[in-house]
């Protein structure tokens, strides 16, 4: 890639993010838009846009998210969010001070050195820009006194970043304790979610064990127990009827838009019973739909009072009259097996995945295993097509093994664009695929909190992340490159690896300014959901209750959000002092980062 395409790439990217900022400045003021824009304020019976239509303009956003404080964010987004910003602005606080640093005494330090003119063997080569290249470390000579400063800078940022980190955990630790302290009284700090419990003794239901046990352990603070149950049958009946429940009221509003002046009675609706409705008997909706609901409650209270009764489990949420005593037992041992009274901390009711509150404690302990090892397979065989990305799609490589595309490539404009975006956009395309298959994995592990597996699942994504962006295309991209050297001299593999690290930081340059203009470009827009909300709502929607859904603003996406910073603090730390000139795009990256997201956490 040559200086002129990473302009391209840098240009491009910040004229798409002004472009996304003005849609968003203009759409958002829409009102049809604020139930995508301000979810939150809805939800909490606020006006979106605090009694004045133009208080959103393009730089309104910025001052609210700017001076909104701590407590603001937690009482909109909850500590999760506060949390989070903690963590941007630890990050952003990091590559600030490394950078005051860093930039005033390396670059002068490289850019006056003159390595790359004098070595044969550098790592310049034709397709690098030669202007970046000299100003990382790979300018200054093997042996150089000015190596010192490059090993200096080192333990600057190790320092810098190690007692931001320390006052971060205090913060976070802070936020915990009132969370944990604040007058509005959550039901789960009260409980303990207990599993594993042994076979039923004689003579006794399981709740009869569970309250026995815990009241004779606490005895005055126990106040009641829940013993889980098998509800598979009794979800089935139930999703059924909700199912048709929701049939119900849509058919019911398209009869009332049916309604008009010259037609006051209306046109009923007519569905056929067979499958997916398009074969079978024609009945009419509402009728029908009435009969299936009729059907189904007698059929579910039938069930449900069978679940109660013969379809209990070994698994229980216990209740207590303190939250000190709840908290103690959910970090205390009950039995001197490890198999047997497992206690954590209750989940949230909407948190618990209930089905993994079956599985056995073997039967976790094996599932736990088994996804470990499937992980790192995938790791593993991730790393082949990532690593044949990143060497591939270098503009070089694609015109030698797909010959058909070198008149178009030749072109100097698709060239430029080809060279700037290709392998970024490859890359990322191929990462935004994973997040799905590790929390399914996650969950598979039998973990019992919806939460417990976003955390777990993210960080497997950190680790995917690591080995196969950071370490694979570094490691990768060099290896392609540098096959036959390595093949003729295996013993020099170090020194190309190391030689490769300063011109590898052009790739990841061009990565980080895509990711912060373009990502929080989309970011900030919502164009996505804005054209998804719309369609469901023009072709879909025919209930408020749907309505409301299609809208409905879900979770924050930590389980790709997290991994996705943490890799670019890890590429940003480690460039750092190799090439300082990635830290103005890393303070850029977490700096609007922080500007946007507390915006939509507000």
């Amino acid at each position: 890639m040559d200086f002129s395409s990473f302009l391209t790439s840098l240009g491009t990217s910040f004229l798409i993010f002004v472009v996304l900022m003005l849609l968003f400045a203009w759409l958002s003021g829409k009102p049809g838009n604020s139930v995508i824009y301000y979810p939150n304020r809805i939800l909490k019976g606020m006006d979106p846009w605090e009694g004045e239509k133009r208080t959103r303009n393009p730089f309104a956003w910025i001052r609210e998210a700017i001076f909104s404080t701590e407590d603001d964010v937690i009482s909109m987004s909850g500590v999760d969010s506060a949390v989070y910003m903690v963590f941007l602005s630890t990050a952003l606080g990091i590559l600030v001070l490394s950078g005051i640093v860093l930039l005033l005494v390396l670059l002068p330090v490289a850019a006056t050195d003159n390595n790359l003119k004098l070595s044969a063997n550098s790592s310049t080569s034709n397709g690098t820009f030669n202007d970046l290249d000299k100003l990382s470390m790979g300018n200054v000579k093997a042996n150089s006194p000015r190596l010192w400063a490059f090993l200096i800078a080192t333990y600057w940022v190790s320092f810098v970043t190690y007692y931001l980190s320390w006052k971060a955990y205090k913060h976070v630790l802070g936020l915990r304790a009132a969370a944990l302290k604040s007058p509005d009284v959550k039901v789960e700090q009260f409980a303990i979610l207990v599993r594993d419990i042994p076979a039923v003794p004689e003579g006794k239901t399981r709740k009869e064990q569970v309250d026995s046990y815990f009241k004779g352990i606490y005895p005055d603070t126990f106040y009641r127990s829940m013993v889980v149950t098998d509800i598979k049958q009794v979800t089935k009946i139930w999703v059924e009827l909700e199912g048709y429940k929701k049939k119900l009221a849509r058919a019911e509003a398209i009869y009332e838009q049916s309604k008009t002046t010259a037609s006051p009675e209306g046109k009923r609706p007519m569905n056929k019973t067979g499958f997916l409705g398009l074969v079978g008997k024609k009945v009419d909706s509402i009728e029908y739909y009435n009969e299936k609901i009729n059907e189904l409650i007698p059929k579910l209270e039938a069930e449900q009072k069978v679940t109660l009764r013969e379809k209990q489990q070994a698994s229980a949420l216990v209740f207590f009259t303190s939250r000190v005593t709840a908290a103690a037992a959910g970090q205390s041992l009950h039995d001197q097996m490890v198999d047997s009274w497992t206690v954590i901390d209750a989940p949230e009711p909407r948190q618990i995945i209930w089905k993994n509150l079956l599985i056995k404690f073997y039967s976790r302990e094996i599932r736990q295993y088994v996804v470990y090892i499937l992980v790192a397979l995938t790791i593993f065989f991730y790393m082949i097509p990532i690593g044949l990305i990143s060497a591939v799609t270098t503009l070089k490589n694609l015109v030698k093994y797909l010959s058909f595309l070198k008149p178009i490539v030749e072109i100097v404009a698709v060239k430029t664009v080809l060279e700037a975006y290709l392998p970024q956009l490859a890359l990322i395309i191929f990462l935004a695929l994973l997040p799905k298959l590790l929390l399914f994995l996650s969950k598979a592990e039998g973990i019992p909190s919806e939460s417990h597996a976003i955390r777990a699942a993210s960080g497997k994504y950190f680790y995917f992340t690591i080995l196969n962006v950071f370490i694979g295309v570094t490691v990768g991209g060099t290896l392609f490159s540098t096959f036959k050297t390595i093949e003729d001299k295996p013993k020099s593999i170090v020194s190309v690896l190391a030689k490769s690290l300063p011109s590898n930081a052009t790739f990841f340059l061009t990565f980080v300014a895509l990711k912060f203009f373009v990502g929080y470009g989309l970011e900030l827009s919502r164009i996505v959901p804005l054209i998804i909300f719309h369609l469901k709502r023009k072709y879909l929607c025919k209930t408020e209750t749907e309505v409301k859904e299609a809208w409905a603003p879900g979770d924050f996406g930590y389980v790709s959000r997290v991994p996705g910073d943490l890799l670019i603090i890890t590429i940003v730390l480690c460039y750092s002092v190799i090439a300082p000139i990635i830290l103005p795009f890393g303070v850029l990256y977490f700096g609007l980062g922080w500007l946007i997201l507390r915006n939509q956490v507000m």
